[in-house]
């Protein structure tokens, strides 16, 4: 449950050790719905594109390719540890909560599991909104974690309640750095709020077998939250076990549903 005072501290940090496994699964299953939702008319050579939260950089490359040499792509992250720029493609270590937007002219702004985590979102994605370009495109994507995760197989009724046990407290630990668990939900109502147009969103749940990236990424979230897991009442014990039902292929998980939201900032006349 959310606390009193939240930590508002982003959760997941890029410099630990399970940052690079953690980035590769959610690249694995997030960056083919993402080229899908920011490719033509969305994305056009030439474009110039803000890529926040950049991550790993899988994202931040893709834009690069496809807006050629006469685009250009600024990622932007509070840590740049795993970005590399190259020729259009500028690094640049910022905090979207704080500092200021850095231009007034994007064509494309995409934030991938960005906002939900910040308290401030709805401020944030409203200077965001105003950061486009005439007829600029605000790309904000997200995970819904608000219903159950459905377990589909499992070697035992006891292995998926302890699955059940171990993501609800992984949400708790969310909610209690700030995290808007619904935030998903709200975000279309958001761009036509900030007078964008347009607005159109597209949700996407997947099978996560035992084994698979998918399935590995609650593992690797749970050794990045670890001590506050185990502060939450978790022992060793049940973590060393739910990870290695993560390996289990008697073992599939429904994925939360990936909400991908995209509005037009209107053409000037």
């Amino acid at each position: 449950m959310p606390t009193d005072s939240p930590d508002t501290e982003y959760t997941f940090d890029n410099g630990s050790p399970e940052a690079v496994p953690q980035l590769r699964a959610l690249e694995a299953f997030l960056d083919p719905i993402t080229a899908g939702r920011i490719g033509p008319p969305v994305l056009l050579p030439g474009a110039v594109c803000w890529e926040i939260g950049a991550g790993g950089g899988s994202v931040a490359r893709s834009l690069a390719r496809a807006v050629g040499p006469t685009g250009r792509v600024l990622a932007t992250d509070i840590d740049v540890t795993h970005l590399t720029p190259t020729g259009t493609l500028e690094v640049r270590r910022h905090d979207v909560r704080d500092d200021p937007a850095p231009g007034d002219a994007f064509d494309l702004i995409h934030a991938r599991l960005v906002l939900l985590h910040l308290p401030e979102r709805r401020r944030v994605l409203a200077s965001l909104a105003g950061a486009l370009a005439p007829g600029g495109w605000l790309v904000v994507e997200e995970f819904d974690c608000t219903a159950p995760l459905r377990v589909l197989t499992a070697p035992s009724d006891d292995a998926a309640k302890l699955f059940a046990q171990v993501t609800d407290a992984m949400l708790g630990v969310l909610q209690g750095h700030g995290a808007d668990l619904a935030w998903a939900q709200d975000v279309h109502a958001e761009l036509v709020s900030a007078g964008l147009v347009e607005v159109d969103t597209v949700t996407h749940s997947q099978s996560w077998p035992g084994g698979s990236f998918g399935a590995s990424l609650y593992g690797t979230n749970s050794r990045q939250l670890e001590p506050e897991l185990l502060d939450a009442g978790l022992s060793p014990g049940q973590l060393e076990a739910f990870r290695k039902l993560l390996r289990d292929p008697a073992f599939a998980v429904m994925s939360y549903q990936f909400v991908s939201t995209r509005g037009r900032r209107p053409a000037a006349r």
